[in-house]
């Protein structure tokens, strides 16, 4: 298993509005270094969380209770555009955000949320806006992957996800635990393709 399946959650949503944050943005290239993926919660939007000293900024939004221990984020349009660092998500996933909705994410990002534990929902910008304002009040929502629906005090609304991308999710599988489904075809051609071209072996 790559990392915990996600059913269904509830917890704060820290509002992120902003269109077209970044990759960069969400963490920056210094945290790139390392050998393994250890640290990288503490690289999560790093520049907007820590002034130059290295001290928490008290004014930005994932430094305030309640959204210090945020589960999702509320995002502006095209969220994790720039380049297609997997650590952006990493990071999210060890600072505990387990779902992020907006109107749309960049194309690469929205899949490595997919292989790496965190569900992105794209929805329409109305809902968007009332889910920004949910999070803005502090009021904790619900997010129900199998049921589809994310819930808060006064409201419900459904989203659409790919069946695919929602079986990952459910069961915590990332591209390799669904390739050694297999393992047991892939193991027959491997033996069948080597009698018939032994001299590969």
């Amino acid at each position: 298993m790559a990392f915990d399946p996600f059913r269904r959650e509830t917890g704060h949503a820290a509002p992120v509005p902003a269109a077209n944050i970044d990759t960069d943005v969400i963490m920056p290239k210094v945290f790139l270094k390392g050998i393994d993926r250890s640290g990288l919660d503490r690289g999560l939007f790093h520049d907007l969380r820590f002034d130059a000293e290295g001290n928490p900024r008290a004014d930005y939004i994932l430094n305030r209770p309640p959204w210090s221990e945020a589960r999702f984020l509320v995002t502006g349009p095209n969220f994790g555009c720039g380049s297609s660092r997997e650590h952006a998500v990493w990071g999210l996933y060890q600072f505990g955000i387990r779902a992020i909705v907006g109107t749309t994410f960049a194309g690469i990002f929205f899949d490595n949320c997919a292989r790496n534990g965190v569900l992105a929902i794209e929805s329409d910008a109305a809902t968007v806006e009332t889910l920004t304002r949910v999070a803005e009040a502090g009021e904790p929502l619900t997010i129900d992957l199998e049921a589809q629906t994310i819930a808060w005090d006064g409201g419900e609304t459904e989203f659409p996800i790919d069946a695919e991308r929602r079986s990952m999710l459910l069961h915590g599988h990332d591209p390799i635990d669904i390739t050694l489904k297999a393992r047991e075809q892939i193991a027959a051609f491997e033996r069948d393709h080597l009698e018939r071209h032994p001299w590969l072996a």
